[in-house]
């Protein structure tokens, strides 16, 4: 017998009002539709979900980076969220530079949804690889999404 098993969803951590809220705030805002709004939030909760998993340096496309943003906007939802699916405050690193260390902007975007489908999240592959040279404008640095403090020796 074959189990089929789904991946999850970034929408899936939040509830459904917030999600409309903030699908509803990027579709105003970047003048896209709704499904596709959604569809760049999903991301961007699937993203923090990974971010919060890991301790190797994740950077979201430029795309996803705006669910992040309008998500940050909603400060005392986007703290509840981060308190639980990571115990810390997610915090934003803006890379203000095209330089991603050591790691070409394609290999971090693979390194990122790599992350994500680890997390057992599904990946939206056309957000992520669509124009890679505009990608990895920002980033959580090497500490699981935060500056501070260093996520502890459990985390991989």
């Amino acid at each position: 017998m074959t189990v089929a098993v789904e991946d999850l969803t970034g929408q899936g951590l939040i509830p459904e009002d917030l999600f409309r809220r903030l699908r509803a705030r990027i579709s105003k805002e970047n003048v896209v539709s709704l499904e596709y709004a959604g569809r760049i939030m999903d991301q961007a909760l699937a993203f923090l979900a990974a971010c919060a998993r890991t301790s190797r340096p994740l950077a979201p496309s430029e795309t996803v980076d705006t669910g992040w943003h309008t998500f940050i906007l909603y400060t005392h939802e986007y703290a509840e969220f981060c308190e639980r699916i990571s115990g810390s405050f997610i915090h934003h690193v803006p890379n203000d530079s095209d330089e991603t260390g050591d790691v070409p902007l394609v290999d971090m975007m693979r390194r990122t949804t790599d992350a994500i489908r680890a997390a057992g999240f599904a990946v939206d592959d056309p957000l992520w690889f669509t124009g890679a040279a505009k990608c990895a404008k920002c980033s959580q640095c090497k500490n699981g999404c935060t500056d501070d403090p260093p996520p502890s020796p459990a985390r991989s």
